[in-house]
């Protein structure tokens, strides 16, 4: 039997907890065998308090390197100061890092681990809003944070919303094609390789349906969560790789992995190392992908290294890559998460048939602003009359939740706030919160859209 399926099940051995664990965490121990509790006691969770496994301390700079950053007074100062320089990246450093090994004892929801990436079931993951989610967050946490900064939630996303949404995006493909607003991606053009900007807008307003029933996902919705908070923002890009394509150089993603090399070097060296804390990277596989279609390949625990934002162009640190990075085959509805700062590229894909499509999801903090613009009061306005329908037949649910947090804005600012004045509390209301109030009281579209006309000309609510 799976150690989490004793967990989540409650299949397994029970037994007396020990005498310091907490009456709460207790519940949740006496359905784990007396070897695996022991384990959690191990590693910190015999009380309520839920905390982070504490990180593992960086390794020291390589003697030489410090020696000569000291006799450099240009080196001295930007070290001294808080900024990283190009010139400071060495590739030992980086191997320092990297060069380890994932342990499953470590993991304790993971069902094993591949090439160094951390491999959950969906079977296996908690049920939301139980201690034993919050117990699988800090896992999540841990993994992202300090260990592999990858990982793989095998069936997150059930195959049927899988192709119902593929239809719809390829629907749009052709469209933007026919009407020559077809664009390519980063690494081929148009014709070859297919992108749609703003895919989980035009999912919305394509088909409410669609939309409501792929991002209704408790998953998505636990890993954002464990990631960034709550009032997170999802957008997404459809990327489809012909065959034949080419391969993507390492890289780090949005936000300081999008600013050109001499931009980046503007940023202070905390900013870098609290750059990836703002940003949720994830993919859904809307195909399944052999290693030959070129799937991504990833450098577990790189996200480890400070000065990773500098060093992706540089000529040693991509041979490395190419020789220790990792790549999984992927199935149709899996879902791919990581750290922003994971190096990472996809891969080439040498197949003569499979058109590799993926949807790929940047879940941003409400702390941050996203990617892309997207008009959410539209998105909000599509999908609602859906909603509001499953309300009607099966009551207020977490998933119906999970599509509002995914559609509407669910951050308060910037915003006018001689007209959007808080009320209650430091902050206006969200979005989100009139979305929920109304499914919650089961207005009408009508009356919905007034009230978003009222919030968006700052008329008081």
């Amino acid at each position: 039997m799976s150690r989490a399926r004793a967990l989540v099940s409650g299949l397994g051995r029970a037994h007396p907890p020990p005498p310091s664990t907490s009456s709460t965490t207790a519940s949740v121990l006496t359905n784990v065998g007396q070897q695996h509790a022991q384990k959690w006691r191990e590693r910190g969770f015999a009380h309520a308090a839920v905390t982070v496994p504490e990180p593992e301390p960086e390794p020291e700079l390589r003697q030489d390197t410090v020696q000569n950053t000291m006799k450099d007074t240009h080196k001295t100062k930007s070290r001294v100061r808080g900024w990283f320089r190009s010139e400071q990246c060495h590739l030992e450093d980086l191997q320092l890092r990297c060069e380890k090994a994932a342990r499953l004892h470590d993991y304790f929801f993971a069902s094993e681990i591949q090439g160094n990436v951390v491999i959950y079931d969906k079977g296996l993951i908690p049920a939301s809003n139980t201690e034993a989610a919050d117990l699988f967050s800090s896992e999540v946490v841990d993994v992202l944070a300090t260990g592999p900064g990858v990982m793989v939630v095998r069936g997150a996303f059930d195959a049927s919303a899988v192709d119902d949404a593929s239809i719809i995006f390829e629907g749009i493909i052709d469209e933007e094609r026919q009407t020559g607003r077809s664009s390519g991606d980063h690494f081929a053009q148009a014709g070859i390789n297919d992108r749609i900007w703003n895919g989980m807008g035009k999912l919305a307003t394509a088909s409410p349906r669609t939309f409501a029933d792929y991002y209704n996902n408790d998953v998505l919705a636990l890993v954002s969560r464990s990631w960034l908070g709550p009032g997170y923002q999802v957008t997404s890009q459809v990327n489809v790789v012909g065959p034949g394509s080419l391969g993507q150089s390492m890289h780090r993603d949005y936000h300081l992995g999008f600013q050109p090399m001499d931009r980046a070097e503007r940023y202070p060296a905390h900013v870098h190392k609290m750059n990836p804390m703002l940003t949720l990277q994830a993919a859904v596989a809307h195909v399944d992908m052999p290693l030959e279609s070129g799937p991504t390949t990833f450098l577990p625990f790189s996200q480890t290294y400070p000065e990773g934002y500098l060093a992706t162009n540089r000529d040693d640190f991509k041979a490395y890559y190419a020789d220790h990075c990792t790549q999984l085959p992927l199935s149709k509805g899996d879902l791919v998460v990581f750290n922003p700062a994971t190096f990472h590229a996809a891969g080439v894909n040498s197949t003569e048939h499979v058109r590799r499509m993926a949807n790929l999801l940047q879940v941003s903090s409400p702390f941050a602003r996203s990617m892309e613009s997207v008009d959410r009061a539209a998105v909000v306005r599509a999908v609602y009359p859906e909603l509001l329908n499953d309300v009607a037949i099966s009551g207020m649910d977490t998933t119906i939740e999970n599509v509002v947090f995914a559609a509407a804005e669910g951050y308060a600012f910037p915003t006018n706030l001689d007209l959007d004045t808080p009320v209650g509390g430091c902050a206006p209301t969200t979005q989100a919160d009139i979305v929920l109030d109304a499914l919650r009281d089961e207005l009408a579209p009508q009356i919905l859209d007034g009230l978003l006309a009222r919030q968006e000309t700052g008329q008081k609510l």
